[in-house]
């Protein structure tokens, strides 16, 4: 009997194997994972944009001195650029949230942003555009492939780790120097 396992509240790291490709060096933390397909969200991959951009492009007044406005926005993978993902902690009290575990959650409702732009929004907080996607099996092929190797979820390395530093340092979180991969994939 096959047990299907989640990949859901984890987070993938690219391999060697990507390079090249729009997910090299890419560190994503799994939304779901499930028998429908599986979404993530890139927390390393800066957009042009920054926090104080999204205030003003929404016409949100906001804080001068909110030590979030010079935070950049995520772009969280290639699926639906236009549209936005904040994963957050606390929890919170917002209109569309789904709870994702260890007090993280995924909000999808301006209700979020404009609590944000007057520094009443969550403590720790990151702000993606678009999603990364895969059709049902097509990321369990993905890693019998071994395009991906995986962690827990980890509070430090989703808001404290900085975006340059988070493959590297989610790598180590497995005793693996980058230096030390290789594209060659291999099956014992």
């Amino acid at each position: 009997m096959n047990e299907i396992h989640s990949l859901e509240h984890n987070f993938l790291i690219a391999m060697p194997s990507l390079d090249d490709s729009w997910f090299e060096k890419t560190v994503i933390y799994i939304v779901e994972d499930n028998e429908h397909g599986s979404m993530g969200l890139v927390i390393n991959l800066p957009h042009r944009l920054t926090v104080r951009d999204l205030w003003k492009h929404f016409e949100y007044d906001y804080n001068e001195d909110s030590p979030s406005l010079d935070d950049e926005i995520l772009i969280g993978g290639p699926v639906d650029m236009e549209r936005g993902f904040i994963l957050h902690q606390p929890l919170g009290d917002w209109k569309s949230t789904l709870p994702l575990g260890d007090g993280l959650a995924m909000t999808v409702s301006d209700d979020m942003l404009e609590a944000i732009s007057h520094d009443q929004g969550p403590q720790e907080f990151l702000i993606c555009l678009g999603f990364a996607g895969w059709k049902p099996g097509q990321l369990a092929q993905e890693m019998q492939s071994n395009s991906w190797l995986t962690i827990p979820y980890n509070q430090s390395l989703m808001f404290e780790t900085p975006l340059a530093n988070r493959w590297e340092v989610a790598l180590a979180t497995l005793g693996i120097s980058p230096e030390f991969l290789s594209s060659e994939a291999g099956h014992a």
